[in-house]
């Protein structure tokens, strides 16, 4: 699961906004504190990308929905991190993000890596665990039916041959 803590939020807007923003596909039409985002490939501000972000209550998928947007925020900063704006900013982009990023990698490296590996960051694959929710004594948890586990399990081991 891939999730934003909320002290990492405002970070997040700056870090979309040092790239003039990210791209991201909207699966319907909504309007969220004040915005309205249609359906279909949206260019987001980073005040527009925290709010796609945080969306959950009126989402049909719920929290599980909003999980995908935080997914999608991140392999939108991902793309543009490995762009050519990405690598000429990289010292704003370092220091927005501040002490949750720590590097010793030289600019050197970082260049290196973004050439070696730039095609990897276009093929990037996500999947969820998904599980029934209940609650108990007052806590919100997810029962995992043991052939959605083994289904996870399974892709794991495939991706990690």
């Amino acid at each position: 699961m891939v999730s934003l803590p909320r002290d990492t939020h405002a970070k997040i807007e700056t870090l979309v906004d040092a790239f003039d923003g990210i791209e991201v596909n909207n699966t319907f039409e909504y309007t969220y504190d004040g915005k309205n985002l249609p359906k279909g490939k949206q260019e987001l501000n980073g005040e527009d990308a925290l709010k796609y972000s945080r969306r959950r209550y009126d989402d049909p998928n719920g929290d599980y929905g909003r999980q995908e947007r935080q997914r999608q925020i991140i392999a939108g900063i991902a793309k543009q991190v490995l762009s050519t704006k990405g690598l000429t900013n990289y010292r704003s982009i370092l220091k927005t993000m501040g002490e949750n990023v720590k590097t010793d990698l030289s600019f050197s490296d970082m260049r290196s890596l973004m050439g070696d590996y730039r095609t990897a960051f276009g093929n990037i694959k996500s999947d969820q665990l998904k599980g029934e929710g209940f609650m108990q004594d007052g806590v919100s948890y997810q029962r995992i039916d043991p052939s959605e586990l083994k289904r996870v399990q399974e892709e794991l081991k495939a991706q990690l041959k």
